[in-house]
């Protein structure tokens, strides 16, 4: 079974930075995807980043370009997301999720599991 387990959202201050933890587990075979997704109140779920397991390709929304940065730490299986410079346009619950293909996609339907969310908060 596929778990997905994300944690290190908080409460930052416009400018701050926070690091996600999305801890995947229960792949056993074949390559996988892993992106990072937000949704904040009255908005649409939102694709913010992807890396591909096995060759660490990686993609991410206009938006966060320059400013987030993910990775993935294969041998504890997790994937991180470094967000600095946060903007209160970055507060919203994030969550991380997978799918079963080796490309980049942003797009939330293509993910078949999804773990939990996290709340980022980012004051202004």
């Amino acid at each position: 079974e596929v778990q997905l387990q994300a944690s290190g959202g908080g409460l930052v201050q416009a400018g701050g930075s926070l690091r996600l933890s999305c801890a995947a587990s229960g792949f056993t075979f074949g390559d996988y995807t892993i992106g990072w997704f937000r949704q904040a109140p009255g908005k649409e779920r939102e694709g913010v980043s992807c890396i591909v397991r096995s060759d660490g390709s990686t993609d991410y929304a206009d938006s966060v370009k320059g400013r987030f940065t993910i990775s993935s730490d294969n041998t504890k299986n997790t994937v991180y997301l470094q967000m600095n410079s946060l903007e209160a346009e970055d507060t919203a619950v994030y969550y991380c999720a997978a799918a079963r293909t080796s490309v980049v996609t942003l797009w939330a339907l293509g993910y078949a599991y999804w773990g939990q969310g996290t709340q980022v908060t980012v004051s202004s």
